[in-house]
């Protein structure tokens, strides 16, 4: 049996059109604004998937889509900006490959109810307008612990966007550098990540298949979110993005408060 015939059977047609409209719009968010696919995705299929294949689901697709957003620019772009995080990777992807080890230990219930309540927090903020300007007076400091809350999020639940965002606004990067430095944070904690989830055994012979999957509908995506985003101004496609995310949120508080 087949990867994609065993998820049928486990979930049904209607559960494998569901997991692929997730990816698809979580790759639209990205295209548009840089982020969001992992928190889309893992929030999305942890709705009616169990937290393993979720995360699994979308590993591939992570590190497909960054590697695109990293080298969209070129390689020059590509490789100051690794110059330029060079910190941040160092404490993240170490946070990645080892909190990676703990996911399939996690009661569901903690796992829904941490995630649901980092998506909302994180979006209601930024919908609030509310910046952490105060991190850029101590930027290593803030470097390090973007990396550290990251590569603890990143391993354990697949999302390690919020802190890393959220330094890039603090430090009041540019557009086109965000674009570039979150596709490439992104990329290299996705390589990490796979590498991780193949030592858990939560990405295996039978996940890879149905990860590899997932990419087609995350790239089609994602094509559509750069068109929007390269022809109009992504603040209100991001404020949106940001709405969607606390939705998802509060489901997955409600899912994991009441089991």
């Amino acid at each position: 049996m087949s990867a994609i015939d065993a998820f049928i059977a486990q979930h049904g047609l209607a559960g494998l059109i569901a997991a692929a409209a997730v990816l698809f719009v979580g790759g639209v968010a990205k295209g548009v604004v840089g982020f969001a696919l992992p928190m889309i995705a893992i929030s999305g299929l942890g709705a009616f998937l169990p937290a393993p294949t979720a995360v699994a689901l979308f590993i591939m697709s992570a590190l497909i889509s960054n590697v695109w957003q990293t080298l969209r620019d070129g390689v020059g772009p590509a490789m100051t900006a690794m110059r330029r995080y060079r910190l941040l990777n160092a404490v993240l992807l170490p946070g990645i490959l080892v909190s990676s080890q703990f996911v399939t230990m996690i009661d569901e219930r903690v796992f829904f109810t941490t995630l649901g309540a980092l998506l909302v927090a994180f979006a209601l903020s930024q919908l609030a307008g509310w910046r952490a300007t105060f991190l850029a007076r101590w930027p290593r400091a803030a470097e390090v612990g973007a990396g550290l809350i990251g590569g603890l999020g990143g391993g354990m639940f697949g999302v390690w966007g919020p802190p890393v965002t959220l330094y890039l606004l603090a430090c009041d990067t540019p557009k086109a550098d965000t674009m570039r430095a979150l596709g490439l944070v992104f990329a290299l904690g996705a390589i990490t990540l796979t590498i991780g989830h193949l030592i858990s055994g939560v990405l295996n012979a039978q996940t890879l298949p149905l990860s590899l999957l997932g990419v087609a509908p995350v790239m089609a995506g994602m094509a559509l979110g750069y068109a929007v985003h390269d022809r109009l101004d992504p603040r209100a496609f991001r404020r949106a993005t940001l709405a969607v995310l606390a939705v998802a949120g509060l489901n997955l508080l409600r899912r994991g408060l009441t089991g």
